[in-house]
Parts: C-alpha cells; structure tokens; sequence
C-alpha cells in the first residue's frame, strides 16, 4: 500500500532543515548567500530555512548548486519541494477549507500518530457540527464584543472545515493512531445546549470504537502526577516519514504556537503521559461515554439513544491504584 500523502506544511519544515544545514556545511551565512544569488529579499532565504513560504523548485535547485549538493540530496530535496509547493491535488480533500483550518489540516496530513489534550473543549478532530459551531460563534462574539472585525468566514463554512479534517482518522488506508485525553469539563452544561452535547457523546462513543482511536477521560477532581496541572492545551504529532520533524503545537485563547525542538517536545511528552495515567483507561472511558448518553452499558450502538440524566453518571476514578465508585 502506498504510503499516507506527507503534510504540506512538514515538507516546507523539512526541506528548511534541510536547506539550513547544507548551507552551514558549506561555511556560508545568510547575507553571503543573498550577495551571492542576487536574491533582493534577504528575507526571502529566512522564510524557506523556517518552513514559511511555499518553496519555488527553481529557487530550490540554484541553492542546492551553491551548496554543491550531490545528485542523491539533490533529487531528494527537489522531490521535497514539489511535495511542498505543489497544494492542488492536497486541496482537492478539503473543498471548503477557511486558512485557519486549513493550517491545521495540513499539519494533520501524513501523520502516523496524534495525541491531543484541551483542559476545556473537545478536540476539533472529534468534534460534532454541533458542538463545533456553538464554540465557533460564541468565539466570534468575544471578537465582536472588542470591537474587532471578524477574522473568519461564516460559521457553516468553519463547521464544513473542521468536518472536513475529520475524514483523517477514517481514511483508508494509513489513519492515525489518535489518542485524546479529555477533560470532564469538555462535556459538561457550560460546554453547550443538552441536545448538543448529547449528540457530542454518542459521537465519542462511535469514535472510541475504532481501531485507531484512544480516549481517555479525565475527571474533574483527578489528581495529575505531583498536583500538576495542565496550563493549556497542545497537540503532539509524529509523521509517517521519520525524517519529518515531530511537532508540538500549543493552542492558546485566540493564539497557536508551533515547536520541533526536542527539549520542549521532550517536555510535554511525559505531561501527555502523566494526564493517560491519571485518566481513565479506554475501556472505563467508553463505559463512562456510554452511561452519560443515558444507553445501558452493554449496548454499542448510540444511534437511537434518547438524552441521559441531567446529572453526571455515576464516576469511577483511579484512587490509589483501584478504582472506586461514587
């Protein structure tokens, strides 16, 4: 079977890695490049070795004849760069797709594992239309009500977008090993109207019955490792190419950050551990899933479940080791 298509954005980061390290080798600063090439942004250079800007082939080509770069590296790097630049088989996948979205849909692509945490919603790659769409407009509100202009599309086409990603952990072949951890809170009154947020559980449900797919749930009075507590949400990813830099990316309030360096990814590898180990366990999670739909236990399929009680069900928690009712 042929390999997942590589990410968009990976390429580009890839390709300036690789860029960046042929021109160190070769004894070469930034400026001595652009004096040399003639280049009249010395930007320009800066955005291809930090994987911002798609990459011209030919630009790619008369830097690799610079660096003196053998005919393997060459070919790579070259190959590299169509990947990178060339977006318009990859958009084909995405027909409604906001630049918002489409950041995170490319990062997404050709990966061979995710693992995702949000101490307050539900991971977007999970997410109903209808719980998308209530955190899409109460967001715009926070925007409108500061007097800014509205920086996204209307609602329906960032629904459709996120919808659109989500065909990720169902493609075939080569979908993703998914892990989430999610916290309580996500699923709780605050999060959205009943029928939203039951519609949002049976989801989860399905979801957690794929192969691919590991949920975890974290309650609310959970204790994480020595009292940590989690101070945002991120996402991790690794790639179906090993030599595509894994990448961290931190979701903030109305602002992302994006890392592969290796001390920081290092970091919030062994948090992501800590919050698997102090959640539930898949099976625990699917059960807890199933009884806040208000379907008994055994059942699994969600699709005609009528609305559970108003109050959570009963939680079973990790309490020195063992779990326990309450």
């Amino acid at each position: 079977m042929p390999p997942a298509a590589p990410s968009p954005i990976m390429r580009r980061r890839r390709l300036g890695i690789e860029l960046r390290s042929l021109r160190e080798a070769a004894g070469l600063t930034g400026d001595q490049v652009i004096e040399r090439i003639g280049w009249a942004s010395a930007s320009k250079l800066s955005r291809l070795e930090n994987g911002r800007s798609r990459p011209d082939p030919q630009d790619v080509g008369v830097l690799l004849d610079l660096y003196g770069a053998d005919a393997a590296a060459r070919d790579e790097l070259l190959g590299i760069a169509g990947e990178a630049g060339d977006m318009r088989g990859w958009l084909k996948n995405f027909p409604v797709m906001t630049q918002q979205q489409r950041s995170w849909a490319e990062l997404e692509a050709g990966c061979a594992e995710i693992s995702e945490y949000n101490p307050v919603l539900v991971p977007g790659l999970l997410q109903t239309a209808g719980y998308a769409k209530v955190r899409i407009v109460s967001a715009r509100q926070v925007s409108e009500g500061a007097g800014e202009p509205d920086p996204t599309d209307e609602p329906e086409t960032e629904v459709q977008a996120r919808l659109a990603r989500q065909l990720l952990l169902t493609r075939e072949p080569h979908a993703p090993s998914y892990t989430a951890v999610l916290e309580e809170a996500a699923l709780g009154r605050r999060a959205g109207p009943p029928d939203v947020l039951h519609e949002q559980l049976v989801q989860l449900c399905d979801l957690a019955l794929l192969p691919n797919v590991t949920l975890h749930l974290l309650l609310r009075d959970t204790q994480i490792g020595d009292w940590y507590l989690p101070p945002t949400a991120f996402s991790l990813y690794r790639f179906a190419d090993p030599l595509d830099p894994e990448t961290l990316a931190i979701e903030g309030g109305f602002t992302d950050v994006m890392s592969t360096e290796s001390i920081t990814l290092n970091r919030y590898k062994v948090v992501f551990e800590w919050l698997c180990t102090a959640a539930l366990d898949a099976s625990d999670t699917l059960s807890w899933l199933i009884e806040a739909t208000g379907r008994p236990t055994g059942a699994t399929s969600p699709s005609t479940v009528a609305f559970g009680p108003a109050t959570a069900p009963t939680q079973r928690r990790r309490d020195s080791g063992r779990l326990t009712d309450r």
